[in-house]
């Protein structure tokens, strides 16, 4: 796992070959993170990363200046990854729950201006996790949701859908919360 940009640039942390889930490469990272570096404003954003994994995503954000990002991993050895870099890190600005994604949705009542969600391209909910995430308010106005997934699904028809990007074999489904 490389960290493509910020004050982290280029540190590397080596993910145990054992684990489960499908980091999101750094082609696709990159180019996302092009696209909403002309959306948000770092140091005043509030970041959650559902579904970490790796948490790739978090220290990307974090590596950007971001004040201050909430991550949820289910998995206990990948939690652990998360944690072992974050120490490495020595960023106390991440939040990391050990917790299911869904449940978080339900019960959590912060709001955020960036939400990144990477559900297992298998998982059965993947495609009512859109409507969740902004049926439960969890975005401040103007806040942006990022769902990526796989070409099977297409949420240009839901409310504050603003845009497709495809990366290779990664896609993003962009939000924009009115």
């Amino acid at each position: 796992m490389r960290i493509i940009s910020g004050k982290y640039k280029s540190r590397r942390f080596d993910v145990p070959h054992s684990f489960k889930s499908r980091p999101t490469t750094d082609f696709a990272k990159e180019n996302l993170f092009n696209v909403l570096n002309n959306q948000l404003d770092w140091e005043e954003t509030v970041a959650l990363d559902l579904f970490a994994g790796t948490g790739s995503i978090s220290f990307e954000l974090l590596s950007r200046g971001c004040k201050e990002v909430v991550c949820v991993e289910k998995d206990a050895v990948h939690y652990a990854f998360i944690k072992k870099v974050q120490a490495e890190l020595q960023d106390k600005n991440l939040t990391t729950i050990k917790g299911d994604a869904f449940k978080f949705i339900e019960t959590c009542r912060q709001t955020f201006d960036l939400i990144f969600a990477d559900p297992p391209y298998a998982l059965s909910e993947l495609a009512q996790i859109p409507e969740l995430i902004l049926s439960h308010r969890l975005l401040n106005e103007n806040g942006v949701l990022v769902i990526e997934h796989s070409k099977e699904y297409d949420f240009s028809a839901l409310p504050f859908f603003t845009q497709k990007r495809v990366y290779g074999s990664v896609n993003f489904s962009i939000f924009i919360q009115q």
